[in-house]
C-alpha cells in the first residue's frame, strides 16, 4: 500500500539489539531507513539522487543490549526533514547501527569515529555494523513501531595474490603516534611482466591514486565471464557496462604483458581513515600525517621489496576526481619526490571555485542570495545541465548519516581533511551544516594550507614554480557533473600566464564530457576512464627519457620479456 497525502505526527521507532548479537556497550551512528521501493534493501537506497529513499540519523553513547534506542520527530532526516513528515502508510524498514570506536589521539582530543574495517569507510557495508532485516511497518499519525537489529555485517575476507599482483600492508609509525592506536597503510603491487625473471632491474614507480580499492582495480587476468548477467548503467546510460568493465580490465593484462608495454611498477593505496574512504594524501590536523606516511613510509618500503629505482625523477602520478585532486596535491607539497601529476577531473583545485562557491566571497553555500529571493545552489548536474541534486540536498543526507564531520561522504570528508580541530575535537565547520552560512575564518584556514591554486601561485616564484616545470597536468570535461572544471579555469588563468618559469604542462578540456574526463579526445567517458594506466604511463615514461640525471637507469627496465 504506498503512504496517502496525510501527514503523521509523534511516530517513534525504538531499535534495539540483543547480547547474543553482541554483549558490548556500543557507540555509533544510529540509522532508520524507510522505502516504498523493492529492489534493494533499504540501506543501499540512500543516494542524492531522485530515487532516494528515506533515512534518519542519531548518534548513540554506550547504547546497551535490550535497550531500545529511540528514533523520533527529533532525529535528522534525509529527504524529508524529520519523520514527522512522512505520509501514513506501510513501508519496507530497516535498521543499522554504524559502530564508532574512541581515539585518544596525540593533539589532547577523545573522539568517537567509525574505523575502516576493510570496506573502505562504507556506512552500509562495515564489518561489524549491526543491522535488521527488512520489514514491512505500518507508520501512522501517533505510531510506535519496533525494530531489532538481528543481522551483523562479516568480516571481508583479503584479496589473492596472484602473479601479477601483489600486496602490502605496514604499521605506519606516525599515523599511530597521532591516533594513540596501531594504524595502518596498505598498497596492491602490479609489478610488470617478467618481474621474477629478471632481478638485475630496476623500475620506475607509478602512482595510480583513487578511491579505496579492494585489489587492483583494472586489471583481469581472465577473459569476460561469459556467464555474467548484464547490468544496467545509468550514468552511461548502457546495458551491459559491468561486461565491458571486465572485458577492458582483461585488454589492459593483455597490453601490460606484451612486449612492448613500459616495465614499471603501479600501486593503487589503501589509506582510508576514520573520516573516509581515502586520506587525500595530505597531512591533516583532523586525520593526520597521511602524506608524510604514503611518501616517507609507504613508498620506501614498496621501492625497497619491489626493486624500485627510489628516486624522485622515476616516481609519477595519476588520478581523477579524488584521485586527481591527491595527484596534484602531492605534487605541490612534495615537488621533489615526483615527476609529474596527471590530474584528471580534480576535486576543487581552487577553493573560489569550490564547486559552484566561492568560498572567499559567498556568503551563503546553499543558495544564492539577492535582496528578494534565494536561488538554490546546484550539487549534480548532466551533460546537459540538468540538475539531479542542490549542494543543501547533498549535505542534509550526510547530515543524516553522521553529525560531527562523521558521515563519511564526499562534503565531510573535504572538511575533515582542510579545516583545523574544533575546541570538541572534531572538524570546524566550514559552513552551518544546516543553513549553509560560510564560515570565512575556516575558509582562511583552507586557503592556506589546502588550495592549490593559491599555494602554487603564493610561493610559484619562491622555487615551487621551478620543482613544478613540466609536472602540473589537467584534463576535466567541460560539463562536469560536480562543476569541477570551474576550478580548473582558474588554474589554467594562473598557470598559462606564468613566465618565472614557465609551467610547461598540459590542460585540455573535453567537450561536453562529464565527470571524470581524462584527457582521451577519440574514446567516449565511459571507455576512456578505463584506461588511465595505458594513457598516462606511457606520458610517464616520455619525460622520464628527457628528464633523468644523467646516468640514470634508464635501460634495466625496459626489456622486452
Amino acid at each position: 500500500m504506498a503512504p496517502d497525502a496525510a501527514q503523521s505526527t509523534g511516530v517513534r521507532v525504538r531499535v534495539s539489539f540483543p547480547a547474543a548479537l553482541d554483549a558490548g556497550r556500543l557507540d555509533g551512528r544510529l540509522l532508520l531507513m524507510l522505502s516504498t521501493d523493492a529492489k534493494a534493501e533499504p540501506r543501499f537506497q540512500i543516494t542524492d539522487g531522485a530515487e532516494t529513499q528515506l533515512v534518519f540519523g542519531i548518534d548513540v553513547d554506550g547504547l546497551a543490549p535490550g535497550t531500545p534506542a529511540v528514533i523520533d520527530a527529533a532525529a535528522v532526516g534525509y529527504p524529508l526533514a524529520s519523520l514527522r513528515d512522512v505520509p501514513p502508510g506501510t513501508y519496507t524498514a530497516q535498521a543499522l547501527l554504524h559502530r564508532y570506536e574512541t581515539f585518544r589521539r596525540a593533539d589532547g582530543h577523545v573522539v568517537k569515529l567509525p574505523m575502516d574495517r576493510g570496506e573502505g569507510q562504507q556506512w552500509n557495508l562495515a564489518p561489524g555494523n549491526l543491522y535488521s532485516t527488512p520489514a514491512q511497518v505500518t507508520i501512522g499519525r501517533d505510531s510506535t513501531v519496533d525494530i531489532t537489529l538481528d543481522k551483523v555485517i562479516p568480516v571481508i575476507p583479503p584479496p589473492p595474490t596472484t602473479t601479477y599482483i601483489r600486496h602490502e600492508r605496514i604499521r605506519s609509525a606516525r599515523l599511530s603516534a597521532f591516533w594513540g592506536r596501531d594504524m595502518y597503510i596498505g598498497a596492491h603491487v602490479l609489478v610488470p611482466e617478467g618481474f621474477d625473471a629478471h632481478p638485475e632491474a630496476r623500475y620506475p614507480l607509478m602512482i595510480d591514486h583513487g578511491h579505496f580499492p579492494y585489489t587492483f582495480d583494472g586489471f583481469r587476468e581472465q577473459p569476460p565471464d561469459p556467464t555474467l548477467a548484464p547490468d544496467f548503467s545509468a550514468r552511461f546510460n548502457m546495458r551491459g557496462y559491468n561486461r565491458y568493465q571486465q572485458q577492458a580490465a582483461h585488454d589492459f593484462y593483455k597490453e601490460w604483458t606484451s612486449r612492448d608495454f613500459p616495465r614499471v611498477l603501479v600501486i593503487q593505496i589503501q589509506h582510508p581513515t576514520p573520516f573516509y574512504d581515502d586520506s587525500y594524501a595530505v597531512n591533516s590536523a583532523n586525520a593526520g600525517p597521511w602524506g608524510d606516511a604514503i611518501v616517507e613510509e609507504l613508498i620506501p618500503h614498496i621501492e625497497q621489496k619491489y626493486r624500485g629505482i627510489g628516486q624522485g625523477w622515476a616516481r609519477f602520478m595519476y588520478g581523477g576526481s579524488t584521485g586527481g585532486w591527491e595527484a596534484l596535491a602531492a605534487q605541490v607539497f612534495y615537488p621533489d619526490a615526483f615527476n609529474g601529476a596527471y590530474a584528471a577531473c580534480p576535486d576543487p583545485i581552487d577553493f573560489r571555485a569550490y564547486t559552484v562557491v566561492n568560498l572567499y566571497e559567498d556568503r551563503n553555500a546553499y543558495h544564492v542570495d539577492g535582496t528578494w529571493k534565494k536561488t538554490p545552489r546546484p550539487g549534480h548536474r548532466n551533460w546537459l545541465g540538468h540538475v539531479s541534486a542542490t549542494l543543501e540536498e547533498m549535505n542534509r543526507r550526510e547530515l543524516a548519516l553522521g553529525s560531527r564531520t562523521r558521515s563519511g561522504q564526499q562534503w565531510d570528508v573535504w572538511e575533515a581533511t582542510y579545516s583545523p580541530v574544533g575546541a570538541d575535537g572534531y572538524p570546524k565547520r566550514i559552513w552551518d551544516k544546516v543553513t549553509g552560512t560560510i564560515d570565512r575564518d575556516v575558509a582562511a584556514y583552507w586557503r592556506e594550507h589546502y588550495d592549490l591554486v593559491h599555494i602554487m601561485q603564493r610561493d610559484w616564484e619562491k622555487g615551487l614554480g621551478q620543482k613544478l616545470v613540466g609536472k602540473v597536468n589537467l584534463y576535466v570535461g567541460d560539463m562536469d557533473n560536480y562543476y569541477l572544471n570551474n576550478a580548473v579555469y582558474l588554474a589554467e588563468d594562473f598557470l598559462r600566464a606564468t613566465t618565472n618559469p614557465w609551467f610547461a604542462g598540459e590542460i585540455t578540456y573535453g567537450d561536453r564530457a562529464e565527470h571524470c574526463w581524462n584527457g582521451d579526445p577519440v574514446r567516449p567517458n565511459y571507455a576512456s576512464r578505463l584506461r588511465y594506466h595505458q594513457m598516462f604511463i606511457p606520458k610517464a615514461v616520455a619525460r622520464m627519457e628527457q628528464t633523468a640525471p644523467k646516468g640514470a637507469d634508464l635501460t634495466s627496465w625496459r626489456y622486452a620479456r
